[in-house]
């Protein structure tokens, strides 16, 4: 098992999930949210498109919930929330919260070592100007890759080991 590494502050989560150090996640997991309009839901939050989002309706603070069917080891989770373009309904204000389950959630604060856990709850406490409905536009929940034994061989490059290279 190789020794996690120090992920450097406001490093690019898409260029770590090409070199292969994290993994992205979320679709492992069930989403559920506190409210949202119709429309704009968890599939808007999930899609990787900058365009669409997750509009909330109801009162704060508005919920993302992730639950995962097994304890999980994460490393990042990244939201991507534009004022420009929300404005009042840009959140100022999150709480993430890990645990078990809904009944025993603790707030954590920034953190460079992995988390592993069943559940993270994204609590929107604040909006820019005190809006009240929220617009958070992605979401992304990262693993780190663990190196395995096997990736320390070499790859057969060979045509006579590429033959011969599956186990049956």
């Amino acid at each position: 098992m190789a020794t996690p590494s120090k992920t450097p502050p406001g490093a690019d989560p898409k260029q770590l999930e090409r070199t292969g150090t994290v993994r992205e996640i979320g679709s492992q997991a069930v989403w559920s949210l506190s409210s949202c309009k119709p429309g704009f839901g968890v599939d808007q939050l999930r899609d990787d498109n900058l365009e669409t989002y997750w509009q909330s309706d109801g009162s704060q603070p508005h919920l993302v919930n992730i639950q995962f069917r097994r304890r999980t080891t994460v490393k990042m989770l990244c939201i991507y929330a534009d004022y420009k373009s929300d404005e009042s309904y840009t959140p100022s204000k999150i709480s993430v919260r890990v645990g078990n389950n809904f009944h025993n959630l603790q707030e954590i604060r920034r953190t460079n070592e992995p988390i592993s856990t069943f559940m993270i709850q994204i609590a929107v406490l604040a909006n820019h100007q005190n809006g009240r409905d929220t617009h958070m536009r992605q979401i992304k929940v990262y693993t780190p890759v663990e190196e395995s034994s096997i990736g320390k061989f070499p790859r057969c490059t060979t045509v006579d080991l590429m033959m011969y290279r599956t186990i049956r």
